[in-house]
């Protein structure tokens, strides 16, 4: 899953960044508010966090101005600023939840759940269909009685085609959801992660549909 960071703090950027990565996540981590609103404007993230005292631009500019394009990427504002004014500002100019620093990053991977959720329509953190389901916290995948838990990448693909099932999600697709800014892609790299999964639940899974892409049936 790819996570937008715009933070402008070098050392709270490297360590949430790292700890996001930790997490089994591809962070792509701008440093000023124009940089922000061009990622988000350019699309591909899962969700945002993002800081409100940036140079370039500041995070209530930049979320007004996304959302007046008709971004609906989740973001969750990461601040210092704790005042009531400053909280409401941030919600009502688009914002989907508000942490205030210092934070835990239990606390800030609980809540890109939440907003993840929420955004997909889902009340709990599994998604998924009768026979595949993927639990987005504990990144544990069951499917006809067995389950799983799977490494970052592998957990990321399945993330993608399971909130959509029936649905094609192409090669280019895949490879957006799954890897960051600056990460070099093997040319087969979707066919090997998709062979890892299919060797360890079979291969009905993940069906192809040759020169198109692949998908998980609805059932």
């Amino acid at each position: 899953m790819r996570i937008l960071l715009i933070e402008d703090d070098p050392m709270v950027g490297r360590s949430l960044s790292q700890a996001l990565a930790d997490a089994g996540m591809s962070v792509d981590w701008v440093a000023d508010g124009r940089a922000g609103e061009e990622a988000l404007l350019a699309g591909g993230h899962a969700v945002a966090l993002l800081d409100l005292g940036l140079p370039g631009s500041d995070g209530i500019s930049v979320l007004e101005n996304v959302r007046r394009h008709g971004i609906g990427t989740p973001i969750v504002v990461i601040t210092a600023r704790d005042d009531l004014d400053t909280r409401v500002k941030g919600l009502d100019s688009g914002g989907d939840d508000f942490v205030v620093k210092p934070f835990e990053v239990p606390e800030i991977l609980a809540r890109i759940r939440a907003v993840l959720r929420r955004h997909a329509g889902h009340a709990t953190s599994r998604i998924g269909t009768s026979e595949i389901v993927l639990d987005l916290a504990s990144h544990e995948l069951s499917y006809r009685g067995q389950t799983e838990m799977l490494p970052a990448r592998e957990f990321a693909l399945m993330r993608a085609l399971a909130e959509r099932p029936g649905t094609i999600l192409s090669r280019s697709q895949i490879e957006d959801r799954v890897y960051g800014w600056g990460q070099e892609v093997e040319s087969n790299a979707v066919d090997v992660l998709i062979h890892y999964i299919r060797r360890r639940f079979g291969k009905d899974i993940i069906r192809n549909v040759r020169g198109a892409g692949w998908l998980v049936m609805k059932s």
